[in-house]
């Protein structure tokens, strides 16, 4: 140290800076184990702009032709859609204060009508259930689901759905406006970045085989509000929409090709193949010649003698191995964290699974449907109905006056599906312990199995006026005196196989 640093402690100060800085945080280390990090401080959308395409385009891929792939999306539809779909449960309130039960009544039936097969969609091809199977699945699939309103006397209560591939929303789209609004992989934005308008192409970009040779303009401009983009987004200000396979798509793609070239190690190894070898090359009469190479076909249980000289070196793959399970399982476990499901939905695999295990990954795997399940009707079922119940009112197919949209539509609730436990006796008899309780309500016990505590009620009171209809006593009585005993050992736990 120099006379200069000694006087001004420039050195030690140096030191000290570099100590604090190596002491910090290890995630921000910058040696050779780092090297792989791709550091990005780019923009969401600069991130997806240049892969939205190609992210896309290989999820279908995957959805098309990878048994897990489909499986997940298939997951998703089952469990998130499910058989009959969100029910409306319309509880809007009288003057008096007790449910409008006409009114609320006339709602629901007219949606279900709306929904039948060819009312809801132009194209006519498909039943509400229909069209939100195919949300879940292009929002899972794709990132993202484009959706065109229309109105007009010539569809049913004047409302009806077109969806639109992502890809004819142009991507390529980006340009600032004289106005102050910038268009940006073709949705045109405010100085919010609230979308103000969708730049769509007038033809699906890989229509190749159905390309019309009518001209026609490049684009079309659809105002955001006659369009529901659906979309869950990751970051802040993020436009698009990213596949929801992206975290696990390179897993899926490399499992996939080890698979098949492991498959076809495996049909050489069962094979045994094997190579005739002589000092001089020569001298070894085959059954055939394959180009310049002899050969000889042998048949299950037989033996050749060789002529002198020839020596037979064979060739063995070594395949299967014992280890192609545990490591098939390893990866696809990444996958399934990946996805958000647990293995044994993901992989069908219940081997050596307990009812503490299954129970524990079937609960935290229905949380994530039950996120999904909110975002399809925050983004999408909620908007639709919402658009429908305004235009069935302007036309009056519903006989409810515009005036009183908000009371019927704030009064609206969507339910999803519910499930199955795995040991129901256990579930119930727990669920009779919260009520007496009081931890648990009527309506926390309905929820569970996808109902409405008015729903049940009504279901209970039809089964007795349809019993007294034909003079049979109705001999369970949910809330009479009878109390339901708990059994010591319903609430125990079982650690035994299934």
């Amino acid at each position: 140290m120099g006379l200069f640093d000694r006087l001004t402690g420039k050195k030690a100060e140096t030191t000290e800076k570099t100590k604090v800085f190596k002491r910090s945080y290890h995630a921000a280390s910058t040696g050779r184990l780092f090297a792989d990090y791709v550091d990005s401080q780019r923009s969401p959308d600069s991130e997806l702009h240049p892969v939205i395409t190609r992210m896309r385009a290989r999820s279908r891929d995957l959805a098309r032709n990878n048994e897990y792939a489909r499986r997940y999306f298939n997951l998703l539809k089952t469990n998130v859609v499910g058989q009959y779909g969100f029910k409306l449960q319309v509880k809007a309130l009288d003057p008096r204060g007790a449910l409008d039960t006409d009114g609320n009544t006339a709602i629901e039936t007219a949606f279900k009508a709306w929904g039948k097969r060819g009312n809801c969609t132009a194209d006519g091809k498909m039943s509400w259930v229909d069209v939100q199977k195919m949300v879940m699945e292009g929002l899972a699939r794709d990132g993202e689901v484009f959706i065109i309103k229309h109105r007009g006397n010539s569809f049913h209560d004047s409302f009806t759905l077109e969806f639109i591939e992502p890809d004819q929303v142009d991507e390529e789209k980006n340009e600032r406006l004289d106005n102050g609004r910038e268009i940006r992989m073709g949705v045109e934005l405010d100085k919010f970045r609230r979308p103000v308008a969708y730049h769509l192409l007038t033809s699906h970009p890989g229509d190749y085989d159905f390309a019309s040779m009518v001209k026609s303009p490049k684009h079309k401009v659809v105002p955001a509000d006659k369009v529901i983009h659906v979309f869950q987004p990751l970051r802040a200000g993020q436009t698009r929409g990213e596949p929801w396979m992206s975290p696990a798509m390179a897993s899926i793609k490399q499992l996939n090709g080890w698979r098949e070239a492991s498959i076809v190690a495996a049909r050489m190894g069962a094979s045994k193949m094997g190579f005739f070898t002589s000092p001089s090359g020569d001298g070894f009469v085959a059954d055939e010649m394959d180009g310049h190479v002899p050969m000889i076909d042998a048949q299950p249980g037989t033996f050749h003698q060789l002529p002198q000289g020839v020596d037979l070196k064979t060739f063995d793959v070594g395949y299967p191995t014992s280890e192609f399970d545990s490591f098939h399982k390893s990866v696809l476990k990444g996958v399934a964290s990946g996805l958000g499901i647990s293995y044994t939905s993901l992989a069908n695999d219940l081997e050596a699974t307990s009812y503490s295990s299954i129970r524990q990954g079937a609960l935290e795997e229905r949380d994530y449907y039950r996120n999904c399940q909110q975002i399809m009707i925050d983004h999408f079922i909620r908007p639709v109905y919402e658009a429908w119940l305004s235009a069935a009112m302007e036309v009056e197919s519903v006989f409810m006056p515009l005036s009183t949209f908000e009371k019927f539509a704030l009064a609206s609730e969507f339910r999803g599906r519910a499930w199955n436990w795995v040991d129901p006796m256990k579930e119930m008899n727990a669920a009779i312990l919260g009520m007496k309780n009081g931890v648990l309500s009527l309506q926390d016990v309905a929820a569970q199995y996808g109902k409405d505590t008015e729903e049940l009620l009504a279901e209970i009171q039809r089964d007795k006026n349809l019993m007294e209809q034909f003079s049979i006593k109705y001999a369970l009585e949910p809330f009479g005196a009878v109390q339901v005993g708990i059994e010591p050992d319903v609430m125990g736990d079982s650690d035994g196989e299934i």
